[in-house]
């Protein structure tokens, strides 16, 4: 699984960080999400699957 941010659209409202903290952070200036693991193991999918529900803009994309 590959996880992919699209920075223009993130809004920072950090959905994704509540979901999957091990996953994603907001950055030091707190105008994005980041990713900490862009290739997660398989035990994160569900959380990442979360995450990605959760983004009000539709930011994450889960690759198979």
């Amino acid at each position: 699984m590959k996880i992919r941010l699209d920075e223009r659209l993130c809004a920072v409202h950090g959905e994704c960080v509540i979901e999957a903290p091990e996953i994603f952070d907001l950055g030091d200036d707190d105008d994005t999400a980041i990713i900490l693991q862009d290739s997660p193991s398989e035990s994160y999918r569900v959380a990442v699957e979360r995450a990605a529900a959760a983004c009000p803009v539709g930011a994450i994309t889960i690759i198979d």
